[in-house]
């Protein structure tokens, strides 16, 4: 899909040194975009630059998401080079084991939801104002992309932060969507399910239909491009992640009492 009035997309994406990311930053510097990359590693940010298409189109933003005043002014930065934004993609998001009853795994929490909630939010908010005035223009389409998680649809013991952090994700989205309809902006949601990342590769047990992340990128690009407003990928884990949802309470808790459990920080 070509975004009307121009051949270069203009795409931000945090969480961008590494896994998703990186598979997203390569499809879209594929596609000649011009792309504004966050993460908190520079030298990942520096060597992933170099080997995309266009390496001095793009810029870099060293920068931790949870850190909203960085985090805007990269964005401001990012508006002013390129002229404007036509995708964003807050994908920025970690992962860990957590259980309440463990009062040392409250850091965990917070940091968790501070990293894939909060720092949607501020990935975002810079970027509305202008968006809405390219749209009412008529000359661009604009997406707003939250990455989410099957583990938002159905909360997995061992993994209380990450779960709710992915299920609020899913619902802001949506609460985002609704409220920017009548913009013109297009909110779009994708829940990987597993994808082989670096994030996927420390665990220690089975993932059913694990896909690679560079067919995972190419379906997230397709998606984003059409302006869907939910997608699991891969479709496989999106037909499990319905039945799970149908499935009555007590027939859920049993199922999964016993699934393994991501390692805590404690136990790494």
């Amino acid at each position: 899909m070509n975004f009307p009035g121009t051949s270069m997309k203009r795409v931000f994406i945090t969480g961008a040194s590494s896994g998703i990311g990186a598979a997203l930053a390569q499809r879209y510097a594929e596609q000649g975009a011009m792309l504004g990359l966050v993460a908190r590693r520079q030298p990942l940010l520096e060597e992933l630059r170099a080997r995309l298409p266009h390496p001095e189109r793009h810029r870099i933003y060293a920068l931790d998401v949870t850190d909203h005043a960085a985090l805007a002014a990269a964005a401001q930065d990012f508006i002013a080079a390129a002229g404007g934004a036509d995708v964003v993609i807050a994908n920025a998001g970690i992962s860990q084991g957590t259980l309440t009853e463990y009062a040392e795994d409250l850091a965990a929490f917070e940091r968790i939801l501070a990293t894939n909630v909060s720092a949607t939010v501020a990935t975002f908010g810079p970027f509305i104002a202008a968006m809405k005035a390219q749209s009412q223009a008529g000359s661009r389409a604009c997406r707003l992309v939250g990455i989410g998680s099957v583990a938002g649809i159905r909360g997995l013991p061992g993994a209380e932060a990450y779960s709710a952090s992915k299920a609020a994700v899913i619902s802001y989205c949506e609460s985002l969507r609704v409220e920017l309809r009548a913009s013109g902006i297009k909110v779009v949601t994708i829940a990987p399910g597993y994808i082989d990342t670096p994030m996927t590769q420390v665990n220690s047990y089975p993932m059913p239909f694990l896909m690679a992340v560079e067919r995972f990128a190419a379906q997230a690009v397709a998606a984003i491009d059409a302006g869907v407003s939910y997608r699991v990928i891969p479709w496989q884990m999106g037909v499990v992640a319905k039945l799970l949802r149908m499935l009555p309470n007590p027939l859920y808790d049993f199922a999964f009492s016993k699934a393994p459990h991501k390692k805590r920080q404690a136990q790494a």
